[in-house]
């Protein structure tokens, strides 16, 4: 588990944003005992995103499926969610080492996902901040679907992926 001293922040909004209309917005910080460079790469590493999502079976099943994503790459993930098997593949979009990358969904589930990733320094470490923008399909159900199932379960999934990172990197911070 992290350290105790670490408190997390959430804050889901429903509101418009430049990369859909009708998006949930996410904001998740999580500080870590770790420098910013470890915190991104971990971050890209296709094999610790498997670890980290133990509980919906996720795994790369195309494009880069092991070691660390770069710039421009994809991935397809398939995970199991709400009993249903999903794929959705993601592209690095944006990419500037070793302070934020952007992951994209170009095929999968959502009429819209974007996710930016930033790592900033601070005197106790990094704070790992997570800016997601997602939408569902199907007009109404689908805002409602995510207003009032998918905005809480995201964040869970993404702060418990948090949670792991946290433990790696601090555990790696520790033995070092």
């Amino acid at each position: 588990m992290p350290s105790p001293q670490h408190s997390k922040r959430q804050q889901i909004c429903l509101r418009r944003d430049d990369h859909s209309p009708r998006s949930v917005v996410l904001l998740i910080e999580t500080p870590v005992a770790a420098p910013a460079e470890r915190c991104f790469e971990l971050s890209l590493s296709i094999d610790a995103h498997s670890l980290s999502m133990h509980d919906s079976r996720e795994r790369a099943v195309a494009g880069v499926t092991s070691g660390v994503i770069g710039e421009g790459e994809e991935v397809t993930w398939s995970a199991r969610h709400f009993g249903i098997r999903f794929r959705m593949t993601s592209r690095i979009v944006a990419f500037a080492p070793p302070t934020s990358f952007v992951d994209a969904q170009t095929r999968g589930p959502f009429a819209h996902w974007w996710h930016e990733h930033e790592f900033v320094e601070t005197t106790e470490g990094t704070l790992m901040i997570d800016r997601i923008s997602f939408a569902s399909p199907c007009g109404f159900i689908g805002r409602a679907v995510d207003r009032w199932i998918l905005a809480r379960y995201m964040a869970n999934l993404i702060t418990r992926r948090n949670d792991w990172l946290v433990e790696e990197l601090e555990s790696e911070s520790a033995g070092a």
